[in-house]
């Protein structure tokens, strides 16, 4: 018990969103009744939310590079737009124009990071001069009216379904498969992390704990998974979704850039102290958030089945608050691809339990707003109680991790021969 209240402390963070996020799924599925968790409502719940969940995905980066980005919905909308003139009006097929798509995107975002990385002009003012300039020439694009007869290929991307495969079981057979395949993957993946944090002698669960964490996320996923199963199965941006939450994971965790960008956002004069590129990063997390912003445009358009001009307002906000809600730092430095979707579906989930109690939208408006300033006061009494306490870990006797037996013997030796080499022979040092 005193393990598992050890971690808990110590990663108040990381897991004080899941509780969260549990605690208003148990809440939301009792005052309505069980219609919350219903499968047909599970899958639209993913539809309906991927967008926010693509842009928290990349403003989390943004944020913990210590810049924000308040264009992600004009820049969305302009893209959908264009997309949707390029395949209406110039007959262009439907897979050029989302691969143009998402190429205006990514130009977008290198536009942003040219101003914040080498001019110097700070990321919050480029944004709002792009996120009024996108805005207008969405109009401008979409001449004020709404622009449908989308191909059915491209209108899939927002509303489609994997297709059916093997027997009749009366489930959807690939979407099982799929969260076995993940559960599988996930599995070994924590037991490998364990074996490394275990042969530095860090600190790790204990192996019953470990068990149960494993066993409740092998539940978790496959429960969802059976939801979506037994509504249409996966929906096939929840599976674009899901391999981007894959992708940006690893490249925030186990590259040279990832570390980057954290190293940044902790302090920024050290990184370049320590010979990180600093603008070249900068510019990087820009044009990443604009390819994902112009998929998420591509998304929206394709959910709604037609370009519309007042597409995207507000994603910025949505998704600025599902990164800090999910951890992000205000600071920047802190944050996870993972805690960013935990906040995005604490938000989905909000939205989704009070629509279904039919409470106004001004409510949802007001109750979304105390959760993010709950979700910040949150970050910042956690932030408070680690650095009076000496931070996560403080309760340990050492002051970190000891070395590997095999490193430490190799210390020993080391500190032996140069004793001797300085007492035996006065030549040397």
């Amino acid at each position: 018990m005193n393990a598992l209240l050890n971690t808990l402390r110590g990663n108040v963070r990381q897991y004080g969103m899941i509780i969260a996020l549990a605690a208003i799924v148990i809440l939301f599925q009792i005052s309505t009744e069980g219609v919350l968790l219903k499968p047909l409502n599970v899958s639209n719940l993913v539809v309906q939310n991927a967008q926010i969940l693509i842009l928290a995905i990349g403003m989390v980066i943004v944020i913990v590079a210590r810049h924000i980005d308040l264009s992600v919905g004009s820049v969305a909308a302009f893209v959908g737009a264009a997309s949707a003139i390029m395949m209406t009006q110039y007959d262009f097929p439907w897979w050029l124009a989302v691969f143009l798509g998402l190429l205006i995107g990514t130009a977008i975002g290198a536009w942003h990071g040219f101003w914040v990385a080498y001019v110097g002009i700070p990321a919050f003012i480029v944004t709002l001069a792009s996120m009024l300039l996108f805005r207008g020439l969405t109009l401008v694009v979409l001449k004020g009216a709404t622009v449908g007869g989308l191909p059915e290929p491209f209108k899939a991307i927002g509303n489609g379904f994997l297709p059916e495969i093997g027997p009749d079981t009366g489930f959807h057979n690939l979407t099982l498969l799929i969260a076995v395949a993940a559960v599988a993957v996930l599995i070994v993946l924590e037991v490998r992390r364990r074996n490394a944090q275990a042969a530095y002698n860090f600190d790790v669960l204990p192996f019953p704990l470990f068990v149960v964490k494993l066993a409740l996320l092998t539940i978790v996923i496959m429960y969802f998974a059976y939801l979506l199963a037994d509504a249409r199965g996966l929906p096939i941006v929840g599976l674009i979704l899901g391999g981007l939450i894959v992708v940006y994971t690893f490249i925030m965790n186990r590259t040279v850039f990832g570390r980057h960008v954290y190293a940044i956002g902790g302090n920024v004069d050290a990184a370049t102290m320590s010979g990180v590129n600093t603008k070249r990063v900068d510019f990087m997390v820009m044009m990443n958030m604009g390819l994902l912003s112009g998929l998420a445009g591509l998304v929206t358009t394709a959910r709604l089945t037609a370009a519309n001009p007042k597409a995207g307002v507000n994603f910025e906000l949505d998704a600025i608050a599902a990164a800090f809600i999910g951890g992000a730092a205000v600071t920047g430095g802190v944050g996870t691809v993972v805690g960013a979707i935990i906040g995005g579906l604490v938000m989905g989930v909000l939205n989704n339990g009070m629509s279904l109690l039919g409470v106004s939208i001004d409510w949802q408006q007001a109750i979304k707003g105390l959760v993010l300033l709950l979700a910040v006061a949150f970050d910042v009494w956690n932030k408070r109680r680690t650095a009076g306490s000496g931070g996560a870990g403080a309760e340990s006797a050492e002051p970190s991790a000891p070395p590997p037996d095999k490193l430490a013997e190799e210390i020993e030796a080391m500190e032996a021969e140069l004793s001797v080499d300085s007492s035996g022979d006065p030549s040397k040092t």
